[in-house]
């Protein structure tokens, strides 16, 4: 099975479609998957859900598909410094699902593992539970939250071998792997791709069966808030 590709917009070709439903990985702007956020602009596919943990900044992150009008939803913890992410959604013009950030990390992680729902404590007796069937267990209420399945995942790591077996680099480990877990199909962009075998087995964060589609590229690197003191 060919899983190494060209470039981004090669490796997307097929699977995109107005309306679909995408997992994407990344913290802030670490970890973010950007030249496949990039092909998916210039595809000019609509109507997107997206469910990441944030949309990153106007201009870099999902934020570029937020200016194109591409997204209609997004399933998030966490607005951030995206003001045109904010403008839309005090304006009307963009559906927002708020999740707290471990329950969106563990619905993500649920539907990787086939698990359709699951409870938990986190936001019972606020406005996240409504609407959402609540149980007691030993004397405790919670919540149930619903796993979640997306049509394609787009992710960020630092190595992967040919197969796909993923290293992520520290704090871009972040919400990469459950991301890539939730994906009917998961494509992943990397910064270099090893031979198949030269991977300590036990550095390995993700293994590749749950990658489809594999690219290597030059990224990146931002700051999303510099501080410095003076000499």
């Amino acid at each position: 099975m060919k899983k190494i590709y060209g470039s981004a917009s090669e490796a997307l070709d097929g699977l995109l479609f107005d309306g679909m439903f995408i997992a994407a990985g990344g913290f802030g702007l670490c970890g973010i998957p950007e030249l496949l956020l990039d092909a998916i602009k210039e595809a000019g596919t609509k109507d997107l859900t997206f469910a990441s943990n944030n949309a990153g900044v106007d201009d870099f992150g999902i934020g570029i598909l937020l200016q194109t009008r591409q997204v209609k939803k997004m399933i998030s913890s966490y607005v951030g410094e995206n003001a045109e992410f904010m403008r839309q959604y005090l304006s009307g013009e963009l559906e927002l699902e708020f999740n707290p950030q471990g329950t969106l990390a563990e619905r993500m992680r649920a539907g990787g593992c086939g698990i359709p729902g699951f409870y938990t404590k986190t936001g019972v007796g606020t406005v996240i539970a409504d609407g959402k069937e609540h149980k007691d267990f030993n004397g405790e209420t919670y919540i149930m939250e619903e796993g979640i399945f997306a049509d394609l995942a787009i992710v960020k790591a630092w190595k992967a071998d040919e197969t796909g077996n993923l290293v992520f680099r520290k704090t871009a480990r972040n919400f990469n792997p459950p991301a890539a877990m939730c994906g009917k199909v998961c494509v992943v962009e990397v910064e270099e791709i090893v031979p198949t075998g030269s991977l300590d087995p036990d550095t390995i964060h993700l293994p590749g069966i749950y990658v489809h589609r594999l690219i290597q590229g030059a990224h990146e690197k931002r700051i999303e808030q510099r501080t410095t003191r003076a000499a």
